[in-house]
């Protein structure tokens, strides 16, 4: 009887179990737009197929639908529509209370693989990591996206924050391997983070170093500050090159000029949270 029993109840839990797997609703489409290199374009529901190797478009065709296959080296670029809770995810990271984003980023970063938003949520992941300092997790999450596509390593969101990680890990071989190839790409925001990270090299470890200060100035921080004004990039790389040059400059001794740079962070970026550090 108690074997009966037994068995009935692990049969109605398999069946539940199934029962709530089938109610789970599916993940929503993702939509966007596929940029071609011919100046067409195809847009909506959009994902990566791994096995193709190529992006595909759900179309209709009359009654039915049919997957429209895009290799990679026919696009320019991706549009892909904003994964939700975005905003709020990026403001809380942004805030220093990135620990609860976690869960929902790591979400996006599989669920968007190769649809843009994975390198965005991969570069909040990290910078979560980073502020907890938890180092080696900020390495793996950023490591996940490069395996896909190693350009991230030197070009776009997620490679300064890459780069800090294997800077806190001592990692200075890869770091510098990964600069050289931003600055080589010829890309401006790459080139120009690159600059920033150059700054954080000189000055890493050597807190209230007059001389690291100075050195960070030149080669790194108001390199950006005084050549990266170009729209676009600017209100990417001049907030945080600002605070941290006028950081350096309080190092050395030189208070108004600190007070300076301070003024036009406040005045030109007062979103940035940049502001506040």
């Amino acid at each position: 009887m108690i074997r009966k029993i037994t068995l009935m109840l692990a049969a109605c839990l398999c069946v539940a179990a199934v029962a709530n797997a089938q109610q789970k609703p599916a993940p929503a489409p993702i939509k966007g737009t596929i940029f071609l290199v011919d100046g067409t374009k195809r847009a909506g529901a959009i994902r990566w197929s791994a096995k193709e190797k190529a992006y595909i478009i759900k179309k209709q065709a009359g009654a039915t639908f049919i997957d429209e296959q895009t290799p990679p080296d026919q696009v320019e670029r991706l549009d892909i529509e904003k994964p939700a809770q975005w905003d709020a995810l990026a403001k809380a990271v942004e805030a220093g209370k990135g620990t609860a984003a976690i869960p929902r980023l790591e979400a996006i970063a599989k669920q968007y693989a190769h649809l843009q938003w994975d390198k965005e949520a991969g570069r909040y992941l990290a910078q979560a990591y980073i502020a907890q300092g938890n180092f080696d997790k900020a390495l793996a999450a950023a490591n996940d996206i490069i395996k896909t596509d190693e350009t991230a390593a030197y070009l776009g969101v997620l490679a300064p924050m890459y780069w800090q990680a294997l800077l806190k890990k001592g990692q200075n071989s890869k770091l510098e391997a990964a600069l050289k190839k931003a600055v080589a790409s010829g890309d401006r925001y790459a080139s120009g983070a690159a600059l920033i990270m150059r700054g954080d090299m000189l000055v890493e470890g050597k807190p209230g170093d007059r001389d690291a200060a100075l050195n960070a100035l030149e080669d790194g921080y108001l390199r950006v500050v005084l050549m990266y004004n170009d729209a676009g990039v600017a209100e990417h790389l001049r907030p945080e090159a600002l605070a941290k040059a006028a950081k350096c400059f309080e190092t050395a001794g030189m208070a108004p000029r600190a007070a300076t740079l301070r003024g036009q962070l406040r005045a030109q970026y007062p979103n940035s949270p940049w502001v506040s550090k």
